[in-house]
């Protein structure tokens, strides 16, 4: 149930790079022959924004781009996507009403990509000459590119006065919706915008070592021999200095190392410390796609008796990555498609009707914590998700705590920085089952970007995206 990821051959992070073309008006800073006219990747990009404002997920919308253009576009996008309250308040200075819906997502994509010349991936003159020919190109722009042209000569114009007349506007200012905004500034206080600017910032590219195939400092070591700098975090993994397409990661077809962040990758340790591993311990991964927490487990079993290890995803096509994600890794696990929250259906096929010894619930959420990797979120979420989001989450606590064995402990996590969605859960569902203790967790992770060395007390596995932990223990008798 978690959001896709990007597509892994092209890590975000990079300047559009070797998938972008060069301008036909102007060359790209720092970058080789051209392949691709801009005007081409802008309409692509506009139409991209154009289809997350009406609702579709930025990796659906990016998998409709062709192969050719698709890694300058996601890179493009990604840009547009984090400073597109700053265009949309540029392009209210700039018309009184808004042009039709085609006009003015590419009128925005060219605001969003050149209001900040010294982080534009082209000259903003370039941008704009571009811009405008995409509109003349294009059939549903055509009748407005004089009007595009217009407000873009005038931003070129005028940007210092015209970027100084929205600084007040806070959606302009942090890029995120006015209640996203409101609502971390009443969950964290203290770090609301510490948390803001992580958002607009890349994430980093974080491995995941296969401690079955070879050790951190040894794969760490490799990536050094080739060029790639990386520094440990956690048990498993490296956090790259650059990102890499994932087809130069040593080992990476033969399972030797997977692509996983920071705070995901301490769902597993968590879970399994402190139990016993003398024994075959039963483990059940709720809503589990695409896989890497469940391959983390089973790839930490090599530590002691062997796990089996019940993966469940609702959907088909998603819990099919599962699959293919253990395949790659050479390891091995029960995966059902079925709904966590429906046990009945399920919970006889996956262990016979025994109890599990412990439950891995990350659950759907809004995945306000890992926006760095995913900007489009911001813009697709809406306020009134977060209950009912905080429902299902809910009703999946309350299916699978009687599937835990007395003594058994169950790790509820998601992606979310929102309270309602974390500690306030948790606390909710303590005071309604007096048999489930709280044991030492992390709480809410704040997205390590926001943390100015040690800040922030709950970042403590370096760079990493928003997260929540509890780990809960059900009473012996």
């Amino acid at each position: 149930m978690k959001p896709a990821p990007p597509h892994p051959a092209v890590p975000e992070g990079q300047r559009p790079g070797s998938g972008r073309p060069a301008a036909q008006a102007g060359a790209s800073r720092g970058d080789a022959a051209p392949q691709v006219a801009l005007w081409q990747q802008l309409v692509a990009v506009a139409g991209v924004l154009q289809a997350i404002r009406g609702g579709t997920s930025g990796t659906a919308a990016l998998d409709a781009v062709g192969a050719a253009l698709r890694p300058g576009v996601q890179a493009l996008l990604f840009q547009v996507l984090r400073n597109l309250g700053r265009a949309e308040a540029l392009r209210r200075q700039l018309a009184r009403r808004p042009p039709p819906p085609d006009a003015d997502a590419l009128l925005c994509t060219a605001l969003a990509l050149c209001w900040r010349a010294d982080e534009a991936p082209y000259e903003p003159f370039t941008l704009v000459n571009q811009a405008v020919e995409a509109a003349k190109r294009h059939p549903a722009t055509r009748a407005q590119s004089s009007f595009i042209n217009a407000c873009l000569r005038r931003f070129l114009r005028e940007s210092d006065a015209l970027v100084a007349a929205t600084e007040a506007d806070p959606v302009a200012r942090w890029n995120h919706p006015l209640w996203w905004i409101k609502r971390l500034q009443k969950d964290h206080p203290e770090q609301w915008e510490q948390i803001l600017h992580a958002n607009n910032t890349h994430a980093p590219m974080a491995l995941r070592v296969n401690r079955l195939q070879g050790s951190q400092a040894q794969y760490q070591q490799e990536l050094a021999d080739m060029g790639a700098a990386a520094d440990p975090a956690g048990a498993d993994g490296l956090v790259l200095h650059r990102p890499l397409p994932v087809q130069a990661l040593p080992g990476f077809a033969q399972g030797r190392v997977s692509v996983q962040d920071m705070a995901a990758q301490q769902a597993a340790p968590l879970l399994l410390q402190g139990m016993d591993r003398t024994r075959s311990l039963r483990v059940l991964d709720a809503c589990a796609a695409p896989g890497g927490k469940t391959a983390h487990l089973l790839e930490m079993a090599g530590e002691g008796a062997p796990l089996q290890v019940t993966a469940l995803e609702i959907d088909a096509t998603r819990a099919e990555r599962i699959h293919q994600t253990l395949s790659r890794l050479g390891l091995a696990a029960q995966v059902l498609v079925a709904d966590a929250a429906q046990p009945e259906a399920w919970w006889p096929q996956a262990s016979g009707g025994a109890l599990f010894d412990a439950i891995l619930l990350d659950a759907p959420c809004t995945a306000s914590g890992i926006v760095r990797r995913h900007p489009d979120v911001r813009w697709l979420r809406r306020e009134t998700d977060i209950a009912q989001l905080a429902t299902l989450q809910k009703q999946l606590l309350a299916a699978l705590w009687p599937l835990l064995a007395p003594g058994g402990r169950l790790l509820y996590c998601t992606c979310s920085v929102f309270r309602a969605e974390g500690d306030a859960q948790v606390q909710t569902f303590l005071a309604h089952n007096t048999d489930a203790h709280l044991l030492p967790s992390p709480g809410h992770l704040i997205p390590r970007a926001a943390d100015k060395q040690g800040a922030v007390p709950d970042n403590r596995f370096g760079d990493h995206d928003g997260f929540f932990y509890a780990l809960l223990q059900k009473s012996a008798d």
